[in-house]
């Protein structure tokens, strides 16, 4: 007894390591809080208006013009301590100011380091205004005047400017809506119909000899291409008369550093003025901005624009690969836990299974693009569309074999997650059930099924989710820097599996490892990954909700 008590007052045996685990915990935990913070600030500052500031420089007490300019204007992204030659910390280092400038075909540069030791005087003046372009991002500056087809002007301090201003603005949208309606709908539609009669053209010569006489069918189908072709010629021309007409409307304004400049008015997708917003104000600026980014399409090699295209493929491709990994998972896992017979080969099955989870996804993306894109899309192409080799239609990635492929990585996530809810039902609903008389099909189709319907679909939810997030396989079988043509569209077969398409996870590493402007991608970069984290947290969510409802509903079982 003696002994006992002396062991019971000192420390219990492994306290210290509990500690060293806890500790470990917090420090996992803090990091992904920090990771998720740094996202989700830079994520919201994408989108939220900074003011204009015009600044001006000094050197050796008198101002002077940096890199031709008197002054720099423009909006301060950041504010970093500046290490100069010879100094390795922050001790009298300075602070340097990161501003966006704009206007990068005339600066040559949308950003620029200032010192800011160099500053005398930042003003933020009121009537300045931000001006969003199709190309080359936006610019700050101030109106000058309106320039229209016929001559006229009508200087910015006229009382009409600004209804003049948005009234042919209206104009130049409507125009621009018909150029898209004629180049992507109507013109889409003929150049097609073109290519189809081309290839039953080169397929009949093919069959026939080129010297072989044409019948009825094939001189109609040379009527009908002239007919296309002078469609074609037709509705060009009214798409180039309308791009006439949208350039015929200028705006002139005048840079914060004195320069004027001209801008169409078909360039021209919004103004607004920084300085003059209030909170509220930002805040419906912040929103409107955070919806062209949801809505759009990317715009300068991606670093501008929306991520709509990104949006729709990630859906589109995780849709169909979650039609193809379900029934195949859950057949499998059926076999497995309800029909094999106990024995070393299932045992095996079950051990492959589980270790596929573990195989990294390129491996996957690599057996994608040999068996799916080469093997079986190649053969595709021999048998139903020869006419069109050797472009390859199904024999180049897509977005079926990018779906089919991550169907085989996430296989391994459903067939576990429904054998454990086929396990999760009470042995005593399927020993009634055939004590009635039902058969074992009987009683996995009335009784378990049903029942284990909610870890099935965990399963495959927690298989989506971890689908939409991965990038390593999809840039072997059909993910693409850009596509602006979605897989669903009206025209027959309006599903087209053979289409290449864009992708959130893919898109943020192209904005964060392949932009031609670094800077500019940095607020992108930030803004898809936090849309993408919030998309797999949602899923995973709904995931644990299931479990959780699946296990207060069986609370007497396994699972």
């Amino acid at each position: 007894m003696k002994t006992s008590v002396e062991r019971r007052s000192g420390s219990p045996v492994g306290e210290v390591w509990v500690w060293v685990s806890a500790m470990g915990l917090m420090a996992g935990v803090a990091m992904i809080l920090l990771l998720l913070g740094l996202v989700g600030v830079q994520g919201v500052l994408a989108f939220w208006p900074r003011r204009v500031v015009t600044i001006t420089l000094m050197e050796d007490g008198e101002a002077v013009e940096a890199a031709g300019m008197e002054q720099l204007g423009g909006e301060i992204v950041r504010r970093q301590a500046r290490v100069g030659p010879g100094q390795t910390g922050r001790g009298g280092a300075g602070e340097e100011w990161h501003v966006f400038t704009g206007s990068r075909e005339v600066y040559g540069l949308a950003f620029r380091f200032v010192d800011g030791a160099r500053v005398v005087r930042m003003e933020h003046p009121l009537d300045v205004w931000r001006w969003e372009r199709q190309a080359h991002g936006p610019v700050f500056g101030y109106p000058v005047r309106l320039e229209g087809a016929g001559g006229e002007t009508v200087p910015a301090g006229a009382a009409n400017f600004w209804e003049v201003l948005e009234n042919r603005l209206e104009a130049v949208e409507r125009d621009r809506r018909r150029i898209r309606r004629l180049e992507k709908d109507e013109i889409g539609a003929v150049s097609g119909e073109m290519e189809r009669l081309r290839r039953r053209l080169a397929a009949w010569s093919l069959r026939h000899g080129g010297d072989a006489v044409e019948n009825a069918e094939v001189r109609r189908w040379r009527e009908r291409q002239s007919d296309l072709e002078d469609a074609y010629e037709r509705l060009a021309a009214e798409a180039r008369e309308l791009r006439d007409r949208v350039g015929q409307n200028r705006l002139v304004y005048r840079l914060l550093t004195g320069s004027e400049q001209t801008l169409e008015l078909g360039q021209l997708r919004g103004y607004y003025a920084p300085n003059r917003l209030d909170f509220g104000g930002r805040v419906t600026r912040f929103l409107h901005r955070a919806w062209e980014f949801l809505s759009e399409e990317p715009r300068e090699a991606n670093t501008g624009g929306g991520i709509f295209p990104a949006i729709f493929g990630t859906f589109i491709m995780t849709l169909l690969m979650s039609v193809a990994v379900m029934p195949f998972g859950v057949v499998a896992a059926l076999y497995l836990g309800e029909y094999a017979s106990r024995g070393p080969l299932v045992g095996w099955v079950r051990i492959a299974v589980n270790n596929l989870a573990g195989v990294p996804s390129v491996v996957f993306g690599v057996f994608g693009l040999g068996f799916f894109v080469y093997l079986a899309g190649g053969t595709i192409d021999q048998l139903l569309f020869s006419d069109r080799l050797p472009t390859p239609t199904f024999g180049t990635g897509g977005i079926l074999w990018a779906s089919l492929t991550l169907a085989l990585l996430t296989v391994p996530v459903v067939i576990v997650a429904t054998e454990e809810a086929l396990a999760a039902v009470p042995r005593g609903a399927r020993e009634g059930s055939l004590a009635c008389g039902a058969s074992k099909w009987q009683t996995l189709q009335r009784i378990v099924l049903p029942a284990a319907t909610p870890g099935i679909l965990t399963g495959l939810i927690l298989a989506m989710a971890r689908g939409a997030g991965e990038v390593a396989p999809l840039m072997l079988v059909g993910v693409v820097k850009l596509a602006p043509d979605l897989p669903l569209s009206g025209r027959f077969p309006f599903v087209h599996l053979d289409q290449k398409f864009m992708h959130l996870g893919f898109h943020i590493y192209d904005l964060g490892f392949q932009s031609p402007d670094s800077e500019a991608a940095r607020p992108m970069v930030f803004a898809t990954t936090l849309l993408l984290i919030l998309v797999v947290v949602v899923l995973n969510f709904t995931a644990i909700v299931i479990r959780g409802r699946l296990t207060r509903r069986y609370r007497g079982s396994a699972f």
